[in-house]
């Protein structure tokens, strides 16, 4: 995901994954990284994380649980948005990328347009 280091987007997956909230040991037994990440690697970066609003947080006992802040979808959307505002022109932005768009971007964009979108 565009906006997060590579360890943050790996922890973002997990969380996009869990169907509950999770503790940092969770998140770290789920990763699939290369090698071996420390407990305090992962605490960091879920901090982190929390810092830049891509979590939320509980304090269950004396740990936290972790779940994402907002769907991968809606991720999407705000820094599709952010790209957008920072561009100076919106509209030319929007023009190439519909020029560009693959078959299946055109369609889902037409779909949408007309009102029949699918979630």
């Amino acid at each position: 995901m565009h906006g997060l280091g590579e360890l943050e987007s790996k922890v973002m997956d997990v969380l996009w994954s869990a169907a509950r909230p999770l503790r940092v040991r969770e998140v770290l037994e789920l990763l699939d990284t290369p090698r071996p990440l420390a407990y305090t690697t992962v605490m960091t970066v879920l901090d982190n994380l929390h810092s830049k609003d891509y979590v939320r947080r509980d304090r269950v006992g004396r740990a936290y649980e972790y779940t994402a802040a907002e769907s991968r979808e809606e991720v999407g959307a705000r820094l599709l948005r952010e790209v957008l505002r920072s561009s100076g022109d919106t509209e030319r932005v929007l023009l190439h990328f519909a020029r560009s768009a693959t078959p299946e971007e055109s369609a889902i964009l037409r779909r949408v347009l007309r009102g029949k979108e699918s979630s």
